[in-house]
């Protein structure tokens, strides 16, 4: 008999953990969707045909898209000068990376609520100033949602794009130096597309995060701004349509799986250029 390799040995408990506490549950919601309240595909034909949640499946994506922008903008000006910054710009681009990640989701999204709302911090400094006569409507709406969201995201976001920077071979920046190349267009032109992985996964990384946020569009959002994942609670707890939930669960999974399928297909070496 054949000895078992090696290697299946080493994956064969993390195979098990990740059935155990991932594709079961999976196979449960899916068995949901098809089975409550009755056998059928009726709860798919409901959430693709329900100007709600269609509206909600819009809003999600269209929020997700919009922070992925900013984070993966905002981290890689952070990873700029955490990479190839001088010592005290690597020691405040640590602390902005590392900091985040002592405070919680719900602790940070009261904080923005406190900023922003209508009666807070940033209101009130512009109206004691004479800047405004009337608050800012910056909470219950998109505008907050985003703003808390990408603050979550961008220290996620440095990682990959900060070890794309470590590999940048110095060589080819040096020789574009040599051939009086300025600085502006050796960044755009060279730094950037070599370091193009980097966003990609950053990128990817957020955008996936983004999509099962709940507490932070919950807080900001104040209900006027309903993301997939708040749908889905309020269809269990409130409705309660637990049918519904599975199906509007599914139909977002294999939604964001097609997206990533596709962008993964476009970028493979021979069909990207």
């Amino acid at each position: 008999m054949r000895s078992i390799p090696k290697s299946v040995l080493l994956l064969g408990p993390m195979l098990l953990f990740l059935g155990l506490a991932y594709v079961l549950p999976l196979l449960g919601v899916i068995r949901w969707s098809i089975t409550l309240p009755e056998p059928g595909l009726e709860q798919y034909k409901t959430a693709l045909n329900d100007p709600l949640i269609l509206s909600v499946f819009w809003r999600t994506l269209r929020v997700c898209a919009m922070v992925t922008v900013l984070s993966v903008a905002a981290a890689y000006a952070i990873a700029l000068l955490w990479v190839r910054g001088g010592p005290l710009a690597r020691l405040v681009s640590e602390l902005c990376i590392i900091i985040p990640f002592w405070i919680s989701v719900l602790t940070r999204a009261f904080g923005w609520l406190a900023l922003l709302s209508n009666k807070g911090m940033i209101n009130g400094w512009l109206q004691s100033a004479g800047l405004l006569d009337d608050p800012l409507t910056m909470v219950r709406n998109e505008f907050g949602v985003v703003i808390g969201m990408t603050h979550f995201l961008i220290p996620f976001a440095v990682f990959p794009i900060a070890s794309a920077m470590r590999n940048v071979d110095e060589r080819v920046l040096t020789a574009a130096r040599g051939m009086a190349a300025g600085r502006l267009r050796i960044f755009w032109q060279i730094f950037v597309p070599m370091t193009a992985a980097g966003i990609i996964g950053a990128a990817l990384l957020v955008f996936v995060f983004s999509i099962g946020f709940f507490i932070t569009p919950a807080i900001l959002g104040g209900g006027r701004s309903v993301m997939a994942a708040e749908l889905i609670y309020l269809r269990i707890f409130q409705s309660p349509d637990w049918g519904l939930a599975a199906a509007i669960s599914v139909i977002l999974m294999v939604s964001v799986a097609a997206l990533l399928a596709l962008l993964m297909r476009q970028l493979q070496p021979g069909s990207a250029r």
